[in-house]
């Protein structure tokens, strides 16, 4: 049994390459964000979808954004850190603080994405799981614990009722 349940468990994570770019993402995010060591972190991305149609061609295209996204319990603050898949560098930190956000809630259709609107005018969709293998797109990083601790997190003290 044991050999079988090795066989159909399918791929799973490099874990040494796993911690090297969680360590990665880690300095990034802490030279981006002020007392970034008090947050706890994830890897996210968010997808921007533009849609198509030229009479009998139709179509949509997607831009994957990568995040680095932590969150500080105490200060019930998320700060979003856009970065690029091989953690070459980070771009400036956007923060969505639970008082001043407008609505905030988890989306399970047509993707598993935490939705936070700071306004009426605009929103993040973030979109994380447990681990991707595809390194062109996303960052490789396995974190079934945290994204488990962030979805407790944001569902309890984040969401809006």
């Amino acid at each position: 049994m044991g050999f079988f349940s090795k066989l159909f468990k399918g791929p799973e994570p490099d874990m040494e390459k796993s911690n090297a770019n969680a360590a990665k993402m880690r300095t990034l995010f802490n030279q981006a964000v002020e007392n970034g060591e008090d947050y706890r972190l994830i890897f996210g991305y968010t997808e921007d979808v533009s849609r198509f149609n030229y009479g009998f061609v139709h179509g949509s295209k997607s831009k994957i954004g990568n995040l680095i996204v932590g969150w500080n319990r105490e200060r019930q603050t998320i700060a979003v850190v856009p970065t690029v898949p091989d953690l070459s560098g980070c771009g400036e930190p956007t923060y969505y603080r639970r008082p001043e956000i407008l609505k905030a809630y988890r989306n399970k259709y047509p993707t598993d994405a935490f939705i936070i609107y700071p306004d009426k005018k605009s929103y993040i969709g973030i979109n994380a799981y447990d681990w991707l293998d595809d390194e062109k797109l996303y960052v490789y990083v396995s974190q079934a614990e945290e994204l488990a601790a962030f979805t407790e997190f944001f569902m309890k003290e984040f969401a809006t009722k």
